[in-house]
């Protein structure tokens, strides 16, 4: 049993109890971090903000949030809106988070293909990290429904019949997802379980596990030396500080993030009172009616990109439909970035700008991406519909085919 003594404040009396002043070494003093990084190393700890935003805007909201088709748009548009004091605040601070939460994703993910993140013991960090991707893309998701407007009901609608393209099961679990034939009340409740109580603590669970995988590798930098981080620890811990190539979790690395979550939070708070429409569908402020289809089905723009692949493949290839085609891209579309520390076959770790071919190939896949997010809210007629086709089929030869080529083309030069 551990030696009890007289604690000498509240601090050594929990340390002898549950060792915090171990935990918070292992945690923050002593967990070591580049020096060699940018404001680019900030979005982590921007998004674990975002989280915290939305998991306690979402707390005040669901207090007067009514899951039922009957109440849900009142409930948002009318009792949060106009009646609750503040409310509009909570909701404006919810809708814009959810939206911004994925522009630092992707910036957080597109940061980790440029420097080579995902590679030579990454691996794990890269599909933590893209598995937190998918299911914030289905916490968001499940809450568009919820004020259950015009566009909320359409696409579920939509999204929820992709199902049925899965063989043989996909009419039942159509049925089931939806808990009725139709998007209905049931539908609603499911996806409020979801959204509020299911998909957090997923999320919870995949950011622990998240961290914990950058414990063994370590965190890349900048320039993607491979770092001896038990020597530089050392040096560090003798009073090298200088000399040493790394730094403390806390407080030097958490110093410089409370910064950028400073200057992030300006932003977000203009977002939040002056421009928040940007976050919200007009057309989600109509009551679901399904008697009455809009015009133009889309997602929120953070799912423009694999929208447009889905629907880019508009015409039939002998007997295999149009939309099976597009479901099978669709599907492709959201497992491919697990794959890129496979697809990218060279052992060259290094920022995208010392590697001629890659650096090419990554400003390319960019360009495409923002093609496909913009026509993804085209109607798709005309020269919009060729244009998402081929935008479409450039992002999967883009990963699929050219990445492999000129990775492997890399790794023989040496």
């Amino acid at each position: 049993m551990a030696q009890i003594k007289k604690a000498n404040g509240i601090i050594d009396w929990l340390d002898q109890r549950l060792a915090v002043n171990k935990l918070f070494n292992v945690l923050m003093a002593q967990y070591w971090i580049p020096k060699q990084i940018n404001f680019l190393w900030a979005m982590g700890v921007i998004l674990t903000t975002l989280f915290a935003i939305l998991f306690i805007s979402g707390l005040f909201l669901v207090m007067y949030y009514k899951p039922d088709v009957a109440l849900a748009f009142d409930s948002v548009n009318k009792t949060i809106m106009q009646e609750v004091e503040y409310g509009w605040l909570w909701r404006h601070m919810h809708g814009v988070a959810a939206s911004v939460v994925f522009l630092i994703i992707y910036i957080h993910m597109l940061t980790g293909i440029y420097y080579g993140s995902y590679k030579k013991g990454r691996e794990m960090i890269w599909i933590s990290g893209m598995l937190l991707f998918v299911v914030f893309s289905a916490e968001a998701f499940s809450g568009y429904m919820l004020p259950w407007g015009q566009m909320s009901f359409w696409a579920a609608q939509v999204i929820t019949q992709l199902f049925g393209g899965i063989p043989f099961i996909g009419d039942a679990l159509v049925v089931w997802i939806r808990g009725d034939f139709a998007v209905s009340d049931p539908t609603l409740t499911r996806f409020f379980m979801l959204h509020v109580c299911l998909l957090p603590i997923v999320i919870l669970a995949i950011i622990a596990f998240h961290f914990y995988s950058l414990r063994i590798p370590h965190v890349n930098n900048e320039i993607s030396e491979e770092i001896d981080f038990d020597l530089e620890a050392e040096k560090y811990l003798a009073g090298d500080t200088k000399g040493s190539k790394v730094i403390p979790f806390w407080p030097g690395f958490l110093a410089k993030d409370f910064m950028y979550i400073a200057l992030f939070m300006i932003f977000f708070f203009y977002l939040v009172c002056f421009k928040f429409n940007f976050a919200m569908d007009p057309i989600n402020f109509d009551p679901a009616n399904s008697l009455k289809t809009p015009p133009h089905i889309y997602p929120e723009w953070y799912f423009l990109w694999s929208y447009e692949v889905l629907r880019g493949f508009f015409f039939d290839v002998g007997s295999i439909k149009a939309f099976d085609i597009g479901l099978a891209a669709f599907g492709v579309a959201q497992i491919i970035f697990f794959l890129l520390p496979w697809l990218d076959r060279s052992d060259v770790v290094k920022p995208a700008h010392e590697r001629p071919m890659f650096f090419v190939w990554f400003w390319i896949l960019l360009i495409d991406l923002i093609v496909l997010t913009v026509y993804g809210k085209l109607p798709p007629t005309g020269i919009n519909a060729w244009i998402g086709f081929y935008a479409s089929m450039v992002f999967l030869l883009l990963l699929l085919v050219v990445l492999p080529i000129i990775t492997i083309m890399e790794r023989k030069r040496g």
